[in-house]
């Protein structure tokens, strides 16, 4: 078994006890079940209510199979401030290894939220209710995947989320730099590695280098500033957009990604991921998709399918998540989209869940295509 296989057993137990948050219980879990073995369990703290991590050990299988070996140490979870370039870390839902190349400042516009956060109703077009949501600042972070793990997330995560328009004109062309993610702050289990190479990617040790007078000890290197800079705008994520109908939470983060011009007009492009999670204990299954398109041109547009991505995923306890994403273009510098998901329970009884509306927003940065990473 190879060390990347250890993490479907976490995929279950870490997403069964995310909504917890109690990372005492991730590391009782996941036991011999998983191969992520914790050296010793650790007293609940009656202050924070979580575990002492520093001395807990996890453990992953040599691919010969059957001699373990350690991979890192837990650290205590931030509960305030953010994680630094340079953070190794375990994904709590879709429990791969990965690292942090940098935090992005997200506004988080979240439905579930009680009356009392919402700001006054105003009728909005998009079918969903009148009632606007004020946005909270919220922390994400760009970070690597360990290829590693890539083939044992890619049937519930896409490890090409980040996508760039091609550098030429005139081209719909779309290429993707594989096993990059964006995960929001209360997704990342934070550990800490002797290794100087703890992370598998084609991108780590082009982006960071070992400094072990810093905590954590890899700090970025120049070509990563200069990679993040030139490419800020069709990186950085700005909105998140969050709702929740019958157990089914839906989070969209839309991403402007640039202007083409083609047959004489402006083609503006926009990316968005899109998380599905059934926060619920009932098996369902997504069989459709509706959408809503409207552009500021005044045309609106309906798309419907099956599945997303060509798959129908199925939700349940263990494999609670899925995330993907697409593109969308129109030939207006802005517009917004809505919808729903429509869902299949194990008794054959169909329900829809909402998408919340999310604006597609142009900036000022379309003087310049984005690069790729640097060779």
């Amino acid at each position: 078994m190879a060390a990347c296989a250890i993490r479907r057993g976490l995929l279950s137990t870490a997403s069964k006890y995310n909504q917890h948050k109690c990372t005492h219980r991730i590391l009782s879990a996941i036991d011999f079940s998983s191969g992520l073995h914790p050296k010793r369990a650790q007293p609940l703290c009656s202050a924070c209510r979580l575990s002492s991590f520093q001395q807990t050990r996890f453990m992953s299988s040599r691919p010969e199979g059957k001699v373990l070996e350690p991979v890192g140490v837990f650290e205590a979870l931030k509960q305030h401030g953010k994680y630094e370039t340079g953070q190794l870390f375990l994904h709590s839902v879709f429990g791969y290894r990965g690292i942090v190349l940098f935090p992005w400042h997200a506004r988080l516009y979240d439905r579930d939220v009680s009356p009392a956060a919402a700001t006054d109703s105003k009728p909005d077009s998009t079918g969903h209710g009148s009632k606007e949501v004020k946005g909270k600042m919220h922390t994400y972070y760009q970070v690597l995947i360990d290829t590693r793990d890539c083939p044992h997330i890619s049937q519930r995560s896409q490890t090409e989320a980040v996508t760039f328009l091609a550098n030429h004109d005139d081209s719909r062309a779309l290429y993707a730099i594989p096993g990059l993610d964006y995960v929001s702050h209360e997704d990342i289990l934070p550990y800490n590695s002797t290794e100087q190479v703890p992370i598998q990617h084609e991108l780590f040790e082009r982006f960071l280098m070992f400094n072990p007078s810093r905590n954590p000890p890899f700090t970025a290197r120049d070509t990563l500033r200069a990679w993040q800079e030139k490419n800020h705008p069709w990186l950085e994520l700005s909105d998140v957009h969050r709702e929740t109908t019958e157990n089914i939470r839906v989070t969209v983060i839309p991403f402007y990604m640039g202007m083409r011009e083609a047959q004489n007009s402006h083609v503006y492009w926009w990316r968005y991921c899109i998380r599905l999670e059934n926060l619920g204990n009932e098996v369902v299954q997504l069989r459709e998709r509706h959408w809503r398109i409207f552009s500021l041109s005044g045309t609106l547009e309906t798309v419907r399918g099956r599945g997303v991505v060509g798959k129908e995923p199925v939700l349940s306890r263990e494999q609670p998540a899925f995330q993907y994403s697409s593109h969308v273009s129109l030939q207006a510098p802005s517009g917004h989209m809505w919808g729903t998901f429509c869902f299949e329970r194990t008794d054959g009884s169909h329900f829809d869940v909402r998408i919340p509306p999310f604006s597609l927003e142009s900036n000022k940065y379309d003087k310049a295509p984005p690069t790729g990473y640097p060779l």
